[in-house]
C-alpha cells in the first residue's frame, strides 16, 4: 500500500497538469459559475493563486518521494509550476470562450513564488520546520519500506 500511495504522489503533478489542460479546454463557467457579485468574480480570479501553487507542491512531494528535492530541484520545480502557467494561458488562447490574459499569468507565478518561499523556509531551513517537517516525515515513512526491501 506504501508502494501505491508513493508512485501515486510521484506521478501527481503529471495528473494535475493534465488535469488543468482539461479544464482549460472548457468554457470559463464550465465548473464554476459566479454570480456579478464582485466579491465572487475575486473568489474565481484567486483560484489562479491557488491553482499553480498546487501544481508546484505536487512537484515538491514527487521530487520528496524519489529523494531528490535539494534548494535546485526546489527551483526548477518551481520555474516549471510557473512556466506552466504561460503554457495554460496560451492554451487558452486556442479555445474559444477563453483568453490569453497576462495577468493571469502574473497571478500564476504569484502563486508559484508564495509557496515556493514557503517551502524553502520550512524545509531547507535547519532544523526543518513545520510543515517541512511533516513532509520530511511523510518521505521518510514512505521510503523506508523500499530500502528494507533492497
Amino acid at each position: 500500500m506504501k508502494q501505491v500511495l508513493r508512485y501515486l504522489l510521484i506521478v501527481s503533478p503529471y495528473l494535475y497538469m493534465g488535469f488543468i489542460w482539461v479544464l482549460s479546454s472548457l468554457p470559463h463557467d464550465a465548473i464554476v459559475r459566479v454570480s456579478d457579485d464582485e466579491f465572487d468574480k475575486l473568489f474565481k480570479e484567486s483560484l489562479h493563486l491557488i491553482e499553480f501553487g498546487i501544481l508546484y507542491i505536487l512537484a515538491v512531494v514527487s521530487l520528496l518521494m524519489v529523494d531528490r528535492l535539494t534548494p535546485t530541484t526546489n527551483r526548477w520545480a518551481a520555474i516549471v509550476a510557473a512556466l506552466y502557467g504561460v503554457v495554460d494561458e496560451l492554451h487558452q488562447a486556442t479555445v474559444p470562450y477563453r483568453s490569453f490574459q497576462v495577468i493571469d499569468i502574473v497571478k500564476d507565478f504569484i502563486g508559484v513564488f508564495v509557496l515556493f518561499l514557503f517551502v524553502k523556509n520550512t524545509i531547507f531551513k535547519h532544523p526543518p520546520r513545520q510543515p517541512g517537517k511533516l513532509l520530511l516525515s511523510l518521505q521518510l515513512f514512505l521510503l523506508k519500506k523500499k530500502s528494507r526491501l533492497r
